[in-house]
């Protein structure tokens, strides 16, 4: 049996140390917003014959678009400038053609206004909001004949902020070194992870529920240790059922959904992770009001003789 719970203060350490690195990372740098976002336009362009990206990237500064950002996605581009007019767009896609001497294909085409971009933003973080808060009461009203089951709905919504905050932080890593921008498919991806978070950390919770039901001891620690085991193999299961599906859009979906299943992988393995070596043990401290072994740096402090 693995000792999840006496293992806990490095869980935690190990969680502090990333959390602390990502809330920096979000002060210091933020996340580089998307057209979604900020408005602009977007397009996936197929070329034939084919172009080099620095070609690409030196035609469309010679067109006046000198902070265009371009990626490339096996054959094609995927393009991201400014909220220009579908009749700017087409003598874009002429200039490109001419300059580069070859044949463009438009895959796909965005345009956002800056208002509508504006309005997504603040849809977004109500999304975010109203999905946290809706999982706290639904894991209240499941583990109501639990003692104290706000703990129960605490502690999971926790270890669901604890997987947010590390994908928010990734990207804003990716956004300063890499320029990656978030836009409302990303906010797609986080809700599709609040979501799976929440539901390894119900099963989790579910079985510590029937354990405790059952006495298996009269040690909560034990009986919560016990339960992360026999839903260890489960959990590992389902995330790597998962994983090879998202690794498998990783590698070849399309430009478009690129990030999208990035912010995927990265809360795949950060919900894993928080629903067995977080949520649970976090119970534990919270039930026994163990509050120093969150802490496991500091020196333990002698007793009174």
């Amino acid at each position: 049996m693995i000792d999840f719970i006496g293992k806990k203060q490095w869980f935690f350490l190990g969680s502090a140390i990333v959390i602390i690195v990502m809330i920096i990372s979000l002060a210091a740098f933020g996340l580089q917003p998307g057209i979604d976002f900020r408005g602009g336009t977007s397009m996936t362009l197929s070329f034939t014959p084919q172009v080099e990206q620095n070609q690409l990237r030196q035609e469309l500064t010679a067109l006046g678009y000198p902070e265009a950002i371009v990626q490339r996605s096996e054959n094609n581009f995927f393009i991201r400038i400014q909220e220009i007019s579908p009749e700017e767009k087409e003598a874009l896609i002429n200039g490109l053609e001419t300059g580069l001497d070859t044949e463009i294909l438009v895959l796909d085409y965005n345009a956002i206004s800056p208002v509508i971009a504006t309005r997504t933003a603040h849809n977004a973080g109500i999304a975010v909001a109203i999905a946290a808060v809706a999982m706290l009461f639904y894991i209240v009203w499941a583990f109501r004949r639990m003692p104290s089951p706000f703990k129960w709905g605490t502690c999971a919504i926790i270890a669901l902020i604890h997987d947010v905050l590390i994908i928010l932080g990734i990207f804003a890593i990716l956004g300063q070194v890499a320029n990656v921008e978030v836009n409302a498919m990303f906010i797609t991806a986080v809700l599709t992870i609040v979501g799976y978070s929440i539901n390894n950390t119900v099963v989790v919770f579910d079985r510590i529920r029937e354990n405790r039901t059952r006495g298996i001891s009269p040690d909560f620690a034990v009986t919560v240790n016990s339960s992360l085991t026999e839903t260890l193999v489960r959990s590992l299961n389902t995330s790597l059922t998962t994983l090879c599906v998202v690794l498998a859009l990783l590698l070849f979906g399309g430009a478009t959904i690129h990030y999208f299943v990035l912010a995927l992988l990265f809360g795949l393995l950060a919900g894993t992770y928080s629903s067995l070596c977080i949520a649970g043990p976090l119970l534990v401290v919270w039930e026994k009001k163990e509050w120093g072994q969150l802490f496991p740096w500091r020196p333990a402090t002698k007793k009174a003789a």
